[in-house]
């Protein structure tokens, strides 16, 4: 391309964007609510999700009671949704359900509330209040529409976000044994193997739990060192039961023999 054919493209599209720009703000002081609708639902099919939530700002709430109300709230979340903003378009799915229960859109409300809380779910070393809110709505979703459109994207969601609580909880326990925490690193491994039965980390989770009762007991004051040393026999057993040819075994058959002879010595 020339850079005269270049240019004269350039000046087309800065013409284009002021005439455009042009129309929106007259659109926008437009005291007419359902010509503002329409332009919104016209910039939302051109993917213009900024111009079009900011249109529906002004009469999402004029169009209540009304045969548009419906479909202008939805229309609103789903700019929200659009926009990544899951947040808010969380709060207007379920606003949606809970205003029109009856709706045919109800359903799809529900998955969205839940499929925003999946959106929003950070990666698995930060806080996981949403993947924990994905789970419970996608539940709710699967409860209320047993039959529904989106069971297997449900069901997906709930599984993933399993996975992802799972290996939270698995690194919080095991930063604790890292750190030397082993009284909390106790309690959290055993929390995780509870919650988790089905671990694929269940084979580190018990040695770490025999190894954190081995490694308290040594660091605890005489009058506790018995009772911990027991545990460490306790956890020991149910450990080599579980995983007699387990690449711990050496290791954790040296401690569960010095809790005995401390044990006898105590």
């Amino acid at each position: 391309m020339s850079k005269k054919a270049l240019s004269f493209l350039m000046v087309l599209m800065v013409a284009m964007l002021f005439t455009n720009c042009s129309e929106y703000y007259k659109i926008q002081k437009s005291g007419d609510y359902m010509m503002k609708y329409q332009k919104a639902k016209d910039y939302y099919d051109y993917e213009d999700y900024y111009h079009a939530k900011a249109l529906l700002d002004d009469v999402v709430n004029v169009l209540r009671g009304t045969d548009k109300a419906e479909e202008a709230q939805m229309l609103y979340a789903y700019c929200h949704y659009k926009m990544h903003d899951y947040t808010m378009a969380a709060y207007y799915f379920e606003a949606f359900y809970k205003t029109y229960p009856y709706s045919t859109k109800a359903e799809d409300a529900y998955f969205m509330n839940a499929q925003c809380y999946y959106k929003d779910s950070p990666r698995v070393d930060l806080d996981q209040t949403c993947s924990q809110k994905a789970i419970d709505a996608m539940q709710v979703y699967l409860n209320k529409y047993p039959q529904g459109e989106h069971i297997n994207e449900a069901e997906n969601v709930i599984a993933e976000m399993r996975e992802k609580l799972e290996q939270k909880s698995f690194m919080t326990a095991k930063l604790y044994f890292k750190l030397g925490e082993y009284q909390s690193a106790t309690i959290t491994l055993k929390n995780c193997l509870k919650e988790y039965p089905d671990s694929r980390h269940r084979e580190e989770l018990m040695y770490m739990i025999v190894k954190s009762n081995f490694l308290l007991a040594e660091n605890s004051i005489e009058s506790k060192r018995a009772e911990r040393y027991q545990n460490t026999v306790t956890e020991y057993y149910s450990f080599i039961d579980e995983y007699p040819e387990s690449q711990y075994v050496l290791e954790i058959e040296n401690m569960y023999k010095q809790s005995v002879d401390k044990i006898k010595k105590l």
